[in-house]
């Protein structure tokens, strides 16, 4: 897809992250969308009777370490982030994650809510959306947790927060939503919900793999990325 481009009158507003365009648009969070939109996997969430399910298609290659491509990731003993866009974004907004949910441990002795964590995230994004000489995070997360109920939320390069059911994020994400739209269920099993969230991963990226496959999942309030063997029975079970 590619990203519309403003006329020639309109660099100015199109070079800034401060400044709005005379249509009250700002480019430079729109490109950075489109950086999670075009140049990412597919990435999947979905919400079960008791968990989360995360779901994502990681880039492969002959020549690269697998491990070392990471897409989802353990922030505390109660929350998982998938991510999706710019990697070394990535990197630094889960560094973050993992610190605050930290402090907030060594503070309170308790493990820092869920809803709390999302929004110190966004908070992080936003707050580069609004400075001069710094460009905005191309990176989206779909975050799961647990406080008294399973939750997803997705934030998005300008800051915004939004709660789901289930949701795709990435280049394949139109047709992975309309894989979990036509077959999302409330009160899912976690059988079911991986399937689900397997099969719209497979809708968004046509070429995927059993090897290409990364999956977590929070349970009663604990996250684990999914054995590989386990990964590899269901993508069979599927066909």
């Amino acid at each position: 897809m590619e990203v519309e481009m403003p006329s020639p009158m309109k660099m100015g507003f199109d070079r800034s992250i401060v400044i709005f365009s005379p249509e009250g648009r700002m480019y430079q969070v729109e490109y950075a969308r489109k950086a999670v939109e075009n140049l990412s996997t597919t990435t999947v969430g979905v919400v079960f009777s008791n968990g989360v399910v995360l779901a994502a298609a990681r880039q492969l290659s002959k020549l690269l370490v697998t491990v070392s491509n990471e897409k989802i990731f353990k922030v505390d003993e109660h929350i998982g982030i998938a991510s999706c866009g710019i990697i070394s974004d990535c990197r630094v907004l889960i560094d973050y994650a993992r610190v605050r949910a930290q402090i907030n441990r060594i503070t309170y002795n308790e493990p820092v809510e869920i809803n709390a964590l999302v929004k110190d995230i966004a908070d992080r994004k936003q707050r580069f959306t609004q400075i001069g000489g710094i460009r905005p995070y191309g990176v989206g997360f779909l975050i799961a947790g647990f406080d008294d109920h399973p939750r997803l939320y997705e934030t998005d390069p300008s800051g915004t927060i939004r709660e789901w059911k289930a949701q795709a994020i990435g280049r394949g994400s139109k047709d992975a939503k309309k894989a979990l739209l036509d077959n999302y269920k409330e009160k899912m099993t976690e059988e079911k919900a991986v399937e689900l969230a397997l099969t719209a991963l497979k809708a968004g990226e046509k070429k995927l793999i059993p090897q290409g496959i990364e999956t977590g999942i929070i349970k009663d309030k604990k996250f684990a990325l999914m054995d590989r063997e386990k990964i590899n029975e269901i993508v069979k079970k599927l066909g």
